[in-house]
């Protein structure tokens, strides 16, 4: 059995993708959701279910997490958030160790998208995934502007944003679950009216396809894409290293 923790999780479309995959392939396992009120239900849920092989993380865990964890790959290490967790059970202890695969999701999928001018990007949100994605950016050698809701010491305000900053930034990655289901009428506070055809947007969300956000950048004419390609790339990688 696996499975993913997170709150809440009625956007995700994990489970459909994992228990299609063991159908298809003929694999007898399965893969539940486990809304956690918080990341304290943890041990709690391990000892419920004693078969669980694996955890795929989410929000707001991403960071949590990491204090049940017995150890961390290299990249965790670096990134500083875990989006896969594998279980090892013996006759009398369960060890947890900590991967991150929204990383390789991440630069699988908008690697081919990059073109030679876009040299900075601005990332929307500093939670878990963004760690993630910053991670992949600067591999990537762009120089990176984290975006959060107040001017912090590692990050501008969504009130800096102004449009002569967006002229130089061609690349913008939304990690936020700003216009996620239900709420798809919400998105990040720019201004939208500087994007170019020149710019990149991609939305780590995926439910909708199309998010607002999207849509805003596509009005003007900019290179627009969402997660569920990423998802699907994390998934992938999630289940090579559950049967590494």
């Amino acid at each position: 059995m696996y499975g993913l923790i997170g709150n809440p999780l009625g956007h995700s479309f994990s489970a459909d993708f994992f228990n299609e995959k063991f159908k298809k392939e003929e694999i007898n396992e399965s893969y539940k959701l486990f809304p956690l009120e918080n990341i304290e239900l943890l041990p709690s849920l391990l000892e419920k279910y004693p078969h669980l092989k694996g955890l795929n993380v989410t929000i707001p865990y991403k960071r949590e997490v990491l204090q049940y964890l017995d150890s961390l790959s290299d990249a965790v290490k670096e990134i500083g958030a875990v989006n896969v967790i594998k279980i090892i059970r013996s006759q009398h202890t369960v060890k947890l160790i900590g991967y991150n695969s929204d990383a390789v999701g991440f630069r699988k999928t908008i690697e081919p998208l990059l073109k030679p001018y876009m040299t900075k990007a601005l990332v929307l949100g500093t939670g878990g995934a963004s760690k993630a994605v910053i991670y992949v950016l600067k591999s990537l050698g762009l120089e990176v502007i984290s975006v959060s809701r107040e001017r912090t010491e590692s990050s501008i305000s969504y009130s800096d944003l102004s449009p002569e900053l967006l002229t130089s930034c061609f690349v913008i990655v939304n990690t936020t679950p700003l216009g996620m289901w239900p709420k798809v009428d919400e998105a990040p506070d720019l201004p939208y009216s500087a994007l170019t055809k020149k710019h990149l947007l991609y939305d780590l969300v995926y439910n909708p396809q199309i998010t607002e956000f999207m849509k805003k950048g596509a009005l003007r004419g900019a290179t627009v894409k969402n997660g569920l390609d990423m998802l699907h790339e994390q998934a992938i990688e999630a289940w090579r290293i559950w049967n590494q």
